[in-house]
C-alpha cells in the first residue's frame, strides 16, 4: 500500500508528519549527543578518581602487601574501564552523531523537493479548474444571451408592426449570439476536458509520485532510526569483552589477595630479631651489697629493642647527649641518604639485615651495569687498536680508566656491606643462642663500669652485641668509668642519677652537685629545669632497673622534656609527689609522644 493512493488528499498531514519525523530523528541525535557527554564525563572522572588513589611515594612500601597490590591492579583496571568508555563516546560521536546529522540534512533537502514538486502540481490543478470556471460562466452567460437574442428575434418576427430591417436586425443579433454561446461551449467542453484530463493525472500519476517520494523518505529516516539505535548497541556490545574482562581484572585482583601473606609480610617488616625480656628478679633490699651502688646497673632489655622511635627528633637536629645515655651515640659511621647510620646499626636486628641485603643487592647490580660497560669499552679499544680508520684507541682509555675506578669503589662497598651483613647475623645467632635466652630468662645480667657482664651465679660474660651495639669499643667503655661522679658520701653515682629521682638532686640542692673535688661539672646537669616540649603516653608499664631512668605505669601521662637523641631513650617529668616533679629516661618505643607546635 502506497501513500499516493490511500492518502491522495492528505497533502498537509503527510507534510506536517514527514517534518516532525525528521524533527524525531534529530532528536535522537540529540539524545546520543548528550550520552557521549556523559561518557566522556564518566570516563575523565575515573580517571580523575584512579590518579586521585594512585600510590604516593611515601606508601610505596606498602604495596608488598597483596591487598594493596590488588587494589593497585583495581586501579589499572578501572583506568582500563574508562578507556572504554571514551571508546563508546568516540564511536558513537563518529558513527551515530555523524550519521545522523548528513542522514537528516539529505532528508529535508529531499522533502523540501518533493513539497515543492506538490505545491506546483497542486497550484497548476487549481489554476485549470480556475480556467475552467469561467469558461464554465462565459458559457453560461453566452447561453442566456443566445436564448434572449432568440426570443426577441421571435417577437420581432411576430411583430407586424416592425419593419423588415428590423427583424433582420434581431435575427443577426439573435444568430451571432446563437454562435458566440456555441464558442462559449466550445471553450467550455474544451477546458472541462483539459481539467478533468490534469485531475486525473494529478491525482492518479503526479501528486501519487510525489506522496510516494514522501514515503520513502520517512521509510528511509525510520530505516535510518533503527540503524543508528541498533548501531549505538553495536558500539556498546563491542567493548563489552574488554570491559567484560576489567570485571574479571577487578575478580582476580580480589582474589589474590592473601591474608595470611600479608600477615607473615608485617611480621617481616616489623620484626626486630630481638628476644623478649626475661622475668624481673626480686631484690632483697635486706641483703643487698652496700658496694652494688658503685656499680651502673642497665635493664635486662636490650637497649637497641628501643630504637623504633615514636615522634622523635634525630640526634643532628638537636644537641647531643652526654652522660650515662649519650656513651651510646658515638658511632663513627656517617649517615646514609635515608637519614639512618651507614651499616643501619640503629635499626632493629631484622630490619637491619633487611636494608644490608637491599643494598648488597643494589650493589651487585651496579656491578653487574658497569663490568658490562666496561666489557663494552675494552671490545670497542680492541676495534679501535685492530683497525686505527674506525678510531683512536686512546679515547676509550680515560672512560676505561673511569669505569674501572668505579667498578672497584662498588666492589669495595661490596665487601664492606657483606661484612656488615656478617656481623648482623653474627649479633643475630648470639642473641638467639641458649646462653642468650639463659641469662635474659634466668638470671638477672648487670652492667657495671667495667663494660663486662655478670650474672648471678658469679660468672661474668662478655656483653652481646644487641645490649651494647651502640657502645661496643673499649673507648665506650672507658667513658662510662670517667663518667662516674663520687657523691658527699663517697657513694658512686652515675652522671646522670640525678634525672633519676626527682629535681631536689639537681645542682644546688646540695645532693649529687658536685664531683670529688667540688667542682660542679655542668656536662651532666643543667641549672635550671628544662620547658617541656610535650607530652607522652605510656604504652606499656616499664620497670626503672637502670641508674637515671625512672618507672611508669600502662597509660600514665608524662611530661616529654628532652627528644631521643638516637639512642632508644627519652626524658620525661612526671608532677607531683613528695617532691613536686620527677624526671628521669623512659624507652622510646614504650610512649607515644605528643610535642607542642
Amino acid at each position: 500500500m502506497s501513500w499516493g493512493t490511500e492518502l491522495w488528499d492528505q497533502y498537509e498531514n503527510l507534510a506536517t508528519h514527514t517534518n516532525k519525523g525528521i524533527e524525531f530523528l534529530d532528536k535522537y541525535g540529540n539524545f546520543v549527543r548528550d550520552r557521549c557527554a556523559i561518557e566522556t564525563e564518566y570516563a575523565a572522572k575515573l580517571r580523575r578518581l584512579v590518579k586521585n588513589y594512585q600510590p604516593k611515594k611515601k606508601d610505596e612500601e606498602d604495596y608488598e602487601f597483596t591487598s594493596w597490590q590488588a587494589f593497585r591492579n583495581v586501579l589499572k583496571e578501572i583506568g582500563d574501564l574508562a578507556g572504554q568508555r571514551e571508546v563508546v563516546a568516540e564511536s558513537l560521536q563518529a558513527q551515530i552523531i555523524q550519521g545522523i546529522a548528513v542522514l537528516s540534512k539529505n532528508l529535508k533537502e529531499e522533502r523540501k523537493k518533493n513539497l515543492t514538486d506538490g505545491t506546483i502540481l497542486t497550484q497548476n490543478l487549481s489554476t485549470q479548474i480556475a480556467a475552467l470556471e469561467r469558461a464554465k460562466r462565459n458559457y453560461e452567460k453566452a447561453f442566456r444571451d443566445s436564448e434572449k437574442a432568440i426570443d426577441n428575434f421571435k417577437k420581432a418576427d411576430a411583430d407586424f408592426n416592425l419593419s423588415r430591417a428590423e427583424v433582420e436586425k434581431q435575427k443577426h443579433n439573435m444568430t451571432m449570439k446563437i454562435q458566440q454561446s456555441d464558442d462559449a461551449k466550445n471553450e467550455y467542453a474544451n477546458q472541462l476536458q483539459k481539467t478533468n484530463n490534469l485531475q486525473q493525472q494529478h491525482y492518479d500519476v503526479l501528486l501519487p509520485k510525489v506522496f510516494n517520494k514522501l514515503q520513502e523518505i520517512d521509510e528511509k529516516r525510520t530505516r535510518g532510526l533503527k540503524e543508528f539505535i541498533k548501531g549505538a548497541a553495536d558500539v556498546e556490545s563491542s567493548v563489552a569483552p574488554i570491559i567484560a574482562r576489567c570485571l574479571e581484572g577487578i575478580v582476580k585482583a580480589a582474589e589474590s589477595i592473601n591474608e595470611k601473606e600479608d600477615s607473615l609480610k608485617v611480621i617481616e617488616r616489623y620484626q626486630s630479631g630481638f628476644t623478649p625480656p626475661g622475668d624481673i628478679p626480686f631484690e632483697d633490699l635486706s641483703k643487698a651489697d652496700p658496694e652494688a651502688s658503685n656499680n651502673i646497673n642497665y635493664s635486662n632489655i636490650p637497649l637497641n629493642n628501643l630504637t623504633i622511635n615514636k615522634g622523635t627528633v634525630g640526634a643532628n637536629k638537636l644537641k647531643k647527649r652526654v652522660g650515662l645515655f649519650g656513651i651510646f651515640n658515638s658511632n663513627k659511621n656517617s649517615l646514609s641518604t635515608d637519614g639512618l647510620k651507614e651499616d643501619y646499626s640503629d635499626l632493629p636486628p631484622n630490619q637491619r639485615r633487611k636494608k644490608l641485603q637491599a643494598k648488597i643487592q643494589e650493589l651487585q647490580h651496579k656491578i653487574s651495569q658497569e663490568t658490562a660497560a666496561r666489557d663494552g669499552l675494552m671490545k670497542m679499544k680492541g676495534v679501535y687498536e685492530a683497525n686505527s680508520s674506525l678510531g683512536n684507541p686512546m679515547t676509550v682509555e680515560g672512560q676505561l680508566n673511569e669505569s674501572e675506578h668505579k667498578l672497584e669503589k662498588l666492589k669495595i662497598d661490596l665487601k664492606k656491606y657483606q661484612q656488615y651483613l656478617e656481623k648482623a647475623n653474627s649479633v643475630q645467632m648470639a642473641n638467639n643462642s641458649p646462653q642468650a635466652h639463659r641469662n635474659l630468662n634466668g638470671h638477672r645480667v648487670s652492667r657495671h663500669s667495667n663494660g663486662s657482664g655478670e650474672n648471678d651465679d658469679g660468672e661474668d660474660h662478655p656483653d652481646d652485641a644487641a645490649s651494647l651495639s651502640r657502645s661496643d669499643s673499649e673507648e665506650n667503655v672507658a667513658q662510662i668509668r670517667n663518667g662516674l661522679n663520687i657523691n658527699n658520701n663517697g657513694s658512686s653515682a652515675s652522671p646522670e642519677s640525678g634525672l633519676g629521682t626527682s629535681h631536689t638532686s639537681l645542682p644546688g640542692s646540695g645532693q649529687g652537685s658536685a664531683n670529688e673535688h667540688g667542682i660542679h661539672d655542668e656536662s651532666y646537669y643543667e641549672a635550671e629545669a628544662l620547658q617541656p616540649l610535650g607530652t607522652c603516653k605510656a604504652l606499656y608499664p616499664f620497670d626503672a632497673t637502670s641508674e637515671g631512668s625512672i618507672p611508669m605505669c600502662e597509660g600514665e601521662e608524662l611530661q616529654v622534656i628532652e627528644l631521643d637523641q638516637g639512642d632508644g631513650w627519652t626524658r620525661v617529668r612526671r608532677l607531683g609527689g613528695p617532691a613536686g616533679w620527677e624526671e628521669g629516661f623512659v624507652p622510646t618505643s614504650y610512649i607515644e609522644s605528643t610535642l607542642y607546635a
